[in-house]
């Protein structure tokens, strides 16, 4: 049984604000909110798949100290974009 579009974006949505670092909690959360509702399921597995990953190796791709691997790096551009302040602080 395939999950519903809605229920798949509950979950991780979930996921996204109970991460293993703070900073990755204010990122993905805030990235969730704002854009998980207009993703295809396509774009939702990649998320899903991209929530599988260390976080600190997420923060590490979103924070630009390390290179993102090709499968991610439009998604992770798209979250790069809107984490500025917590990823780089002023």
């Amino acid at each position: 049984m395939t999950e519903p579009h809605d229920t798949k974006i509950k979950r991780l949505r979930m996921r996204s604000m109970r991460r293993g670092i703070k900073e990755m909690d204010l990122i993905l959360q805030a990235f969730a909110e704002a854009h998980l509702h207009g993703f295809s399921d396509e774009a939702l597995a990649l998320y899903d798949q991209l929530l599988s990953e260390n976080d600190h190796d997420i923060y590490g791709w979103i924070g630009g100290q390390f290179p993102t691997p090709a499968q991610y790096l439009d998604l992770v551009t798209q979250i790069a974009s809107k984490a500025e302040g917590v990823t780089r602080p002023d």
